[in-house]
């Protein structure tokens, strides 16, 4: 979760035109400070899920990396395009689409032949049935109040047995504290408090707002918008990662899971 300047933590409810303003408004501030300390570990052409460091080169989660060859692929909170880059040199056609505008000069300043588009993920500017794929990597669906709207225009873009996967902070993770030390190794809240995350100025407006939503509350998000759910992963922590990004570290990381991404399908 973040930590803005001079803006008090609460949780509190949050309607979607006030939540999107914020988290808008939130990275378009601190892209430049986000991409210089997280640049280096995701790379300008890697394809990583989350902190954890897995590579979608290896997980392979929206297929053999051979098969993505001539695919269109939309990605979904795409930052500075990394991952979007890392599909392009697989031979794919990617549309990098981000709400913040900074982030998309940011993917400007990297660099590469990609299509970047500035738009809300709960309206895609896409015709129907325009893509085979769909992807995000902690892009869109955390920061979002209703995301089953996100997920049905996903699925409306997408062609007939296309694949939707996205990586969110695993739910489990709202019931402990946001610290990477022993502190955040006991439980401080309830996991079935569904109240946003909010981060507000001296005012009460909102600067910052995540949306917890439990395992089965995803899962019901999914099946609601018209997705199969194919699998749930859970990625754990490699020895290989000493690197500690938010409350993400390796101590909790060998203890709890941090990121769940799901692997999802339109039917045909």
């Amino acid at each position: 979760m973040s930590q803005e300047d001079e803006a008090a933590a609460t949780r509190r409810d949050v309607a979607a035109v006030e939540s999107s303003r914020a988290n808008r408004g939130w990275w378009d501030r601190n892209a430049d400070d986000y991409q210089q300390e997280h640049g280096g570990f995701l790379g300008d052409d890697r394809f990583v899920w989350g902190p954890e460091g897995l590579d979608e080169e290896q997980a392979g989660l929206l297929g053999p990396a051979g098969d993505l060859k001539g695919r269109d692929v939309l990605e979904i909170g795409a930052g500075a395009a990394q991952c979007s880059r890392w599909l392009a040199a697989q031979g794919a056609r990617p549309v990098a689409l981000d709400l913040s505008h900074r982030q998309l000069q940011h993917a400007l300043r990297i660099g590469g032949e990609l299509r970047l588009v500035q738009a809300d993920a709960g309206a895609l500017p896409f015709a129907d049935a325009s893509f085979d794929l769909a992807c995000s990597a902690y892009g869109a669906i955390p920061f979002v109040a209703d995301p089953v709207r996100v997920m049905r225009e996903v699925q409306r873009v997408l062609r007939p047995g296309g694949r939707w996967v996205f990586s969110v902070t695993h739910p489990i993770r709202w019931a402990f504290p946001d610290e990477p030390g022993p502190e955040g190794l006991s439980i401080a809240g309830s996991y079935f408090d569904r109240t946003p995350y909010v981060e507000q100025d001296e005012a009460g407006r909102a600067v910052y707002v995540e949306h917890h939503r439990t395992v089965g509350d995803r899962v019901r998000d999914v099946v609601a918008a018209g997705f199969r759910l194919v699998d749930l992963v859970e990625p754990e922590w490699p020895a290989w990662n000493r690197q500690e990004w938010g409350g993400w570290s390796p101590l909790r990381g060998q203890l709890i899971p941090g990121t769940a991404i799901f692997v999802c399908e339109r039917d045909q």
